[in-house]
C-alpha cells in the first residue's frame, strides 16, 4: 500500500499501512476494533463471574498438582506480563516449576529483574540455556528467507520447553500472560503461527548451515500427545482479573524491585532490535501501533495519548547505535551482509513448507490444489 494514502482507524491508531487485510465501515472504523470486543466477549471474565472463574481455576490448579512437586509451570521472562503471573501464583499459594528459556539475548536488566522476583517469592528457577550456535544460525536462516516473523524461533523453542518439562515433571497446567486486555490486536500479516515446527525445519533446510541437534522442536504428534493424552492445559489467568497495565507496573516495582524496560518485550535485546529497527525498517511495521490500539479498546489510554506516543521515536538514536553493532557482532554479520538481507524482498513464510500444506509438499501429484486449497479455507 505504499503508493497509496495510508488511512486511519476513527477509533484506534490502526491504520492501512502494512496491512493488506484491514477493513473500515461507512465510519472510518477499523475491523480490529470490533474484533477486540468480540475477543473482550469470549475470553475475558470480569467482577463477580471474573472472580468466580479465577477462584476455581486456582482450586483446579491446586487439586490436580496435590501430592505433586510443583502444581504449575510458569515460563518468567522478566517482563510485565509473566512477572505479575508470578506474584500472583505466590499470592494465591501455588507451587509453580519457574522456567527462564536463555536464547543468548537477554538484557542485564531483564537478568537482574528475574533474579529479584524468584528471590522475593521463593520459586525455583530453572534455566534453559539454548544451544547458541544453534540458535544463531536459525536467525541468521529466518534472516535471509526474508521472512517477517523472526520471533517464531523463540517462542517455539520456550512453548517446547514448557510443555517438555510438564510432562517430566507430571505438571497439567502451565501459567500463560497471554491477555486480551493489552495484546488481543495483531494484524496477521505481521506474525506468523509460532507452533509450526513444520515451517521452522523447512526454512532451516533451505538456508541454514548448523545441524539441529538440541532444538527443542514442538511437532504435530507432541503437541497431540502433550495435550490429548497428558492433558496440559495452558491457563490465561490475567484473563480472570482487573489487569492495568500501569498499575500492575507500579506492584511490580513496590513489591518485587522490578524495573520497567521502556517498551513491550523489550527485556530482550533481539526483540528491542527486531521491533524498533528490523520491522519498521524492512516491513514498515511499527508495532507500538497495535499495543497501543488495544489499550485504547481496554479503555487503559485515550486515542489521544496513542497518538502521541506514536511521534515519539520508535528507537532512541544512541540505543539503536549500540543495539545494532552488538547485533550485527553477535551474529557474525558485516554491516554490507546485514544491509543485504535487509533490502531483501519480503517473502511469506507460506512459500516454505508448512503444517498445513506439508501434505501437498510430501505428495506432489496433490500440489496443483495447493492454491486452491488456500483460496477455498475459510479466514478465521
Amino acid at each position: 500500500m505504499s503508493d497509496e494514502k495510508v488511512v486511519q482507524c476513527s477509533k484506534t491508531v490502526m491504520d492501512s499501512m502494512a496491512d493488506p487485510n484491514i477493513t473500515f465501515d461507512e465510519n472510518g472504523v477499523c475491523n480490529y476494533y470490533y474484533e477486540y470486543f468480540e475477543k473482550e466477549r469470549k475470553h475475558v471474565k470480569k467482577g463477580a463471574e471474573g472472580e468466580a472463574f479465577f477462584n476455581a481455576k486456582i482450586a483446579q490448579i491446586k487439586a490436580a498438582g496435590k501430592n505433586k512437586e510443583y502444581d504449575c509451570i510458569l515460563g518468567l521472562s522478566g517482563g510485565v506480563d509473566s512477572s505479575y503471573l508470578a506474584y500472583i501464583a505466590k499470592r494465591e499459594g501455588l507451587r509453580p516449576l519457574v522456567v527462564h528459556f536463555d536464547n543468548g539475548w537477554n538484557s542485564k536488566l531483564a537478568v537482574k529483574n528475574i533474579e529479584n522476583i524468584v528471590s522475593v517469592l521463593g520459586f525455583d528457577l530453572f534455566t534453559y540455556v539454548i544451544n547458541w550456535e544453534e540458535f544463531k544460525d536459525l536467525q541468521l536462516a529466518y534472516l535471509k528467507a526474508s521472512v517477517i516473523d523472526i520471533e517464531v524461533l523463540t517462542d517455539h523453542a520456550i512453548a517446547a520447553t514448557l510443555y517438555q518439562l510438564a510432562a517430566q515433571h507430571k505438571i497439567n497446567h502451565f501459567l500463560s500472560g497471554y491477555n486480551i486486555v493489552t495484546e488481543a490486536i495483531l494484524p496477521k500479516a505481521w506474525v506468523y503461527n509460532k507452533l509450526d515446527s513444520v515451517n521452522i525445519k523447512a526454512i532451516h533446510k533451505k538456508y541454514g548451515k548448523v545441524p539441529l541437534k538440541s532444538f527443542p522442536f514442538l511437532t504435530p504428534a507432541k503437541k497431540r500427545y502433550y495435550s490429548l493424552a497428558l492433558k496440559i492445559e495452558s491457563v490465561p489467568l490475567l484473563n480472570y482479573i482487573d489487569y492495568n497495565k500501569d498499575q500492575v507496573k507500579e506492584i511490580l516495582k513496590k513489591e518485587l524491585h522490578w524495573v520497567d524496560y521502556g517498551g513491550k518485550h523489550y527485556e530482550s535485546v533481539w526483540t528491542r532490535f527486531y521491533q524498533g529497527y528490523i520491522l519498521p525498517e524492512k516491513f514498515k511495521v511499527d508495532k507500538r501501533k497495535a499495543h497501543l490500539s488495544t489499550l485504547i479498546c481496554s479503555g487503559q489510554i485515550m486515542k489521544e495519548q496513542a497518538l502521541e506516543e506514536l511521534k515519539l521515536p520508535i528507537y532512541d538514536p544512541e540505543q539503536l547505535s549500540i543495539d545494532k553493532e552488538f547485533v550485527l557482532k553477535k551474529l557474525n554479520l558485516s554491516e554490507k551482509d546485514f544491509d543485504a538481507l535487509m533490502h531483501l524482498p519480503p517473502v511469506e513464510h507460506t512459500q516454505f513448507e508448512t503444517e498445513v500444506f506439508s501434505y501437498f509438499d510430501k505428495y506432489p501429484v496433490f500440489k496443483p490444489l495447493r492454491g486452491l486449497y488456500a483460496a477455498l479455507k475459510p479466514k478465521k
